[in-house]
């Protein structure tokens, strides 16, 4: 008898299906205002991992960068300029602001898009006045939705942005950025960013970081995205945590 449930135990085993593993937290990167600097966007276009290289449209090496990271599978995103809520810098190109009719919004989105070949999707640039606008962001929305195929990242350069949720509304893929990497840039800063990212990537399941093609970041980068399988994180592609949440 003992033998037969020995037995009866080892078949039912082997019948039983596996337990799930448990899903890895998963950490999605995007480095922002590329488009200036070859030197420092090639470097970007060479991190290891999909690590999503956000353009700003019109700028001189927007094109060359755009080709070099889709020739790399690195996703790339648009990096639409937005007016801020203390405006003190210079306009960039294809700024979306305030005062645009809705025509003009429309033209200066398809161009920025136009200048950024190959793009899935769109973040905003600085945008703390414009994103706080729900009817600049849905217009917003009606362009990302017409195009078909992009997905919205919001940069969340203010908590009064209603960015994210204009975009739910629209049936836009969407997600927040939760973590600045550099708002601080030095390397001790930058470092406990990164620590902070994977914290929350381990008690949501996942995090989006944005950093800068600053040396500190890069450096850091460069050293531990290689070392994040072993630490129990997938580095995800943006897109994946835009379609999933």
């Amino acid at each position: 008898m003992t033998r037969f449930v020995a037995a009866l135990a080892v078949v039912l085993a082997a019948l039983s299906p596996p337990l799930a593993a448990e899903p890895r937290p998963q950490i999605a990167i995007i480095i922002d205002d590329l488009g200036y600097a070859l030197p420092a966007g090639e470097r970007v276009v060479r991190l290891p991992g999909p690590v999503a290289c956000a353009i700003l449209p019109g700028t001189p090496a927007a094109s060359r960068l755009a080709d070099s990271a889709n020739a790399r599978g690195k996703e790339v995103i648009v990096h639409l300029p937005m007016q801020a809520a203390i405006d003190d810098e210079g306009a960039e190109p294809y700024s979306m602001t305030l005062d645009m009719t809705r025509r003009a919004f429309s033209q200066a989105f398809e161009m920025a898009l136009a200048s950024v070949p190959g793009a899935v999707g769109v973040n905003n640039h600085r945008g703390s006045l414009l994103t706080r606008h729900p009817g600049h962001m849905q217009w917003l929305m009606e362009e990302i939705r017409a195009d078909g195929t992009l997905f919205f990242v919001d940069s969340y350069t203010t908590h009064l942005s209603v960015a994210l949720a204009m975009a739910r509304e629209s049936g836009v893929d969407a997600v927040r950025r939760d973590v600045f990497l550099d708002s601080s840039n030095t390397p001790d800063a930058v470092a406990s960013a990164f620590e902070r990212l994977k914290t929350l990537a381990r008690r949501h399941g996942s995090a989006v970081a944005i950093g800068h093609p600053y040396e500190h970041t890069l450096a850091l980068l460069e050293r531990e995205l290689p070392r994040l399988a072993e630490q129990g994180f997938d580095l995800v592609p943006i897109s994946t945590l835009a379609m999933r949440r």
